[in-house]
């Protein structure tokens, strides 16, 4: 090719470059759905004003509510968890990879340089003597946006992952909270067990002092200590709940389970009530509903991406090269020699294939809209359970601390009756067992209530801070 001739080509191709820019920045992406139009095309039931049931006035949910509790062990526990917990290290992983995924499809829309270089003589391989090279340019041109939507189908996979990523970390918070509160609720528990046995091998003593002086029955002595092994047993049981619930703590945190992990003696104070915003707030701020949110969007940009598979295909080449040999002489040694084309492939058939490829990607939509619409359901669920779980637990406390007054007056009445031998021991241990349950219940309600404060902020979505760790 002589130089004018390649002077031409390059022109003109130049010139087809520019049209075919102008025509594909005219093909942009198109947006996908918005949260009004998910709403409807997911089914979502009709959302209320407000919750049913009654609680704080709506407000703004803010962050910090891991502080919120009072307590530095907790907030030292919850940052420990959140930098060793091998499961949230594994979900970084996985935001990482689909960011760098959704890098790797924007990468086809630059062009791809290659180089190919020859070397005369014995380097050539073949002894021709040719050596030179060859600079190629090739461009596939995104003229109706197939490579552009696809790239925002990785993005959008990529924020739906680290808003799982998010998801996972208040959900481990929570989880750290939760299994806290319990190891607590266990040591309470065993101290009540404990101040029961004592009391019940008190009895067992009077119960054997009464029979030894005669005013007694031997009955009454081997149900006393019928009693005090049941509660032993009972001791047993709270016990190794409580280790297990240590060694769950730890695991979540990222330690070994050995159960050594220490935790506060008595329940931090309840916080406040928090503001529980709007039940449309929460499709916009909870992590996974929002997550569902981009998952829609992925699904609608691969639908583009199908439909624009379809559609001819332009590439673009250019390159110049420079070749000469050692051993003969070139037919055209005009170097360098430059090139400029353009291809076209246009699909014609391929057995239905691309056009089952869009319906599969228009499924893949309803799937995720179906999936949203599950998400946004079970998030409006969780916060009204949340919400009247610890609406009951604070007054079933209120309630059973009546209960335990009486049950503690009763308790002494008849215990008086039975040091003066006006009854026997079966009344005694009746309104024992009844004192130790109501006991038991005030410090499964305390705890209950600190659980549904924890599983209200994740239903709600409300973020926290992670304090340094020293």
């Amino acid at each position: 090719m002589s130089a004018g001739s390649s002077m031409r080509s390059f022109r003109f191709g130049r010139g087809l470059v520019a049209i075919i820019l102008f025509v594909s920045a005219s093909c942009a992406v198109k947006d996908p759905p918005d949260l009004a139009t998910i709403k409807k095309e997911s089914a979502l039931p009709g959302i209320p004003l407000g919750w049913t049931t009654i609680g704080p006035d709506p407000g703004l949910v803010v962050a910090g509510w891991i502080a919120s509790f009072g307590d530095p062990q907790l907030s030292a526990a919850v940052a420990e968890g959140i930098a060793n917990n091998p499961d949230l290290r594994a979900g970084a992983a996985r935001v990482e990879m689909a960011m760098l995924s959704a890098k790797l499809a924007g990468a086809k829309l630059w062009p791809s340089v290659d180089v190919l270089a020859r070397g005369g003589g014995k380097l050539s391989g073949d002894n021709s003597g040719l050596q030179g090279g060859v600079l190629s340019v090739n461009w596939e041109v995104d003229l109706w946006a197939r490579v552009r939507s696809g790239r925002a189908a990785f993005a959008a996979d990529a924020a739906a992952s680290a808003l799982d990523y998010e998801y996972a970390r208040q959900s481990l918070a929570g989880a750290v909270a939760r299994l806290w509160f319990l190891a607590i609720e266990a040591d309470l528990q065993a101290a009540t067990a404990r101040q029961t046995i004592s009391d019940s091998e008190e009895l067992v003593r009077l119960a054997q002092a009464r029979s030894d002086v005669g005013v007694g029955n031997d009955e009454d002595v081997y149900v006393a200590r019928a009693n005090a092994g049941t509660y032993r047993d009972a001791l047993r049981q709270i016990e190794a709940s409580r280790t297990e619930a240590l060694r769950a703590l730890e695991l979540v945190i990222g330690r070994y389970p050995a159960a050594a992990i220490n935790v506060a003696a008595q329940f931090p104070g309840q916080p406040p009530a928090v503001p529980v915003g709007l039940p449309s707030d929460l499709l916009e701020r909870r992590p996974d509903v929002v997550a569902a949110e981009r998952r829609i969007a992925a699904a609608f940009h691969r639908i583009q991406e199908a439909k624009a598979a379809r559609l001819p295909v332009i590439g673009l080449t250019t390159g110049v090269s420079s070749i000469s040999s050692e051993l003969f002489v070139l037919k055209d040694r005009d170097n360098p020699v430059w090139n400029a084309g353009a291809n076209l492939l246009m699909p014609i058939f391929r057995g239905g294939a691309l056009k089952t490829q869009v319906e599969i990607r228009t499924v893949e939509q309803k799937l995720a809209l179906a999936a949203y619409a599950g998400v946004g359901l079970r998030a409006f669920g969780e916060v009204e359970n949340a919400l009247t779980s610890e609406m009951v637990a604070r007054e079933r406390e209120q309630i059973l601390a009546q209960t335990q007054a009486d049950n503690q007056r009763a308790f002494e009445i008849v215990r008086t009756q039975f040091d003066v031998g006006k009854t026997d021991l079966r009344f005694v241990s009746q309104r024992q067992l009844a004192l130790n349950a109501t006991r038991s219940s005030i410090i499964r309600m305390q705890a209950e209530q600190r659980v549904q404060r924890v599983n209200l902020h994740l239903a709600l979505g409300g973020g926290f801070e992670v304090p340094p760790q020293p």
